[in-house]
């Protein structure tokens, strides 16, 4: 087994950990913190000038729980903390809607714009509460925790909460996601609060659940694929829907599984995580140009989204963080290899060395779709929590040498 040498260890995490601190942390406190109306803008041009004030909820949960994980990572940061808690007490101020489900958008002020179906603005409201509880232990973080994974477990697995995406007398149909951020959330949870019991079940069983939900529904070895969307009892759906792949969504499942694996030591979902990820990054990596392609085909036939080889910032990150962390608990060369080929790839062609930050959206060639550094769907969380998740396994590694 090929053994990834300290000095290419230090390089890296020193890499990481200046992206993170000097580069990507401050470009969304100074151009995205809303110090007027509080929580976070992200609609932001490559220079950090705003080009839409309307705000997403679940990216005031996502920035709450990045900024206050660095702040207890890395010490005290009273920027950090401010810009935490100014985005907690704006879903608090605005977020909530008449039927105490959350918004996903609302106007720069606080008003209401639009209520999605899905239920994750309450995820993540329920991970920002989670950070900033260990940092400050005040209770007032545990509740809104307990309250937002309430309503996420419950409205996500409880028949006829949420109206379906398609007639489900037609075509009955689960998806992928639902499962994999119940691990995540109630794994996030379970390491700050203790197995506290949440919509009728411990965390620890909302994972065990999860975790055996995904396996056994969208993971089908036979085809070597860890499915988006299946019939209700795990069927495969021969439509669009059904065929469509999502490596970079797969491969953060995969993660996700891995780490809890280690957490608790369960070889199993170590092992589970490690093959998903084997799976989808042979379906997901372009030979050609490098770089996760945003969309596959079941049986690489064409796919419905035009967008379908893009590459995305996201998935790029998530596969960063598997790759790395199934080689430090396998040791297996490969995913040193792709970690590697991976982590140079991205920052020679997301990384934007005049402004900071990264782009969101390539061409499959490598080169910027478009200019803009955030919008509803991009801001401090998938590269800064990768940049911090990869610099804490790679100064556990380099620890390890010593």
């Amino acid at each position: 087994m090929t053994s990834i040498d300290s000095f290419s260890a230090r390089q890296f995490r020193d890499l990481f950990r200046s992206t993170l601190l000097n580069n990507v942390l401050p470009f969304w406190l100074q151009h995205g913190f809303d110090r007027e109306h509080g929580g976070i803008i992200t609609s932001l041009d490559q220079d950090g000038k705003v080009l839409d004030t309307d705000k997403s909820i679940w990216f005031q949960g996502r920035t709450a729980w990045m900024y206050a994980t660095a702040a207890k990572t890395y010490g005290p940061h009273e920027g950090w903390l401010n810009f935490a808690h100014s985005c907690l007490d704006f879903i608090e101020r605005h977020a909530t809607g008449p039927d105490g489900k959350l918004y996903f958008t609302v106007t720069r002020d606080g008003k209401p714009l639009r209520m999605r179906r899905y239920v994750y603005s309450e995820a993540f409201a329920a991970q920002g509460n989670a950070a900033m509880y260990r940092v400050t232990q005040e209770k007032v973080f545990l509740d809104r925790v307990l309250k937002y994974l309430g309503q996420y477990l419950r409205y996500s697995f409880t028949p006829g909460l949420i109206p379906p995406k398609v007639d489900a007398n037609t075509r009955p149909m689960v998806g992928l996601g639902p499962y994999m951020f119940a691990l995540h959330i109630c794994s996030n949870t379970l390491e700050i609060a203790g197995d506290v019991e949440v919509a009728g079940k411990r965390c620890s069983e909302w994972i065990e659940w999860s975790i055996h939900s995904i396996k056994h529904f969208f993971y089908k070895p036979d085809l070597d694929v860890l499915l988006e969307t299946v019939g209700e009892s795990g069927e495969i759906l021969d439509h669009f829907d059904g065929r469509t792949l999502n490596p970079g969504h797969a491969i953060e499942c995969a993660w996700f599984m891995m780490h809890e694996g280690m957490r608790i030591s369960r070889a199993e979902w170590i092992e589970l995580g490690c093959k998903i990820l084997d799976a989808m990054w042979k379906r997901g990596w372009d030979q050609e140009h490098g770089g996760i392609y945003y969309f596959r085909d079941l049986n690489s036939g064409p796919v419905q989204e035009y967008w379908h080889d893009m590459k995305f910032w996201w998935p790029q990150c998530e596969a960063l963080i598997a790759n790395l962390l199934a080689y430090r608990l396998t040791s297996h060369s490969r995913y040193l290899k792709q970690f590697q080929q991976l982590a140079v790839w991205s920052f020679e062609h997301f990384a934007d060395p005049q402004h900071g930050e990264w782009y969101g959206y390539l061409h499959r060639d490598g080169t910027p779709s478009v200019r803009l550094k955030g919008n509803m769907w991009k801001g401090p969380y998938h590269l800064p929590r990768m940049l911090w998740y990869c610099e804490q396994l790679l100064s556990k590694m380099l620890a390890e040498t010593i």
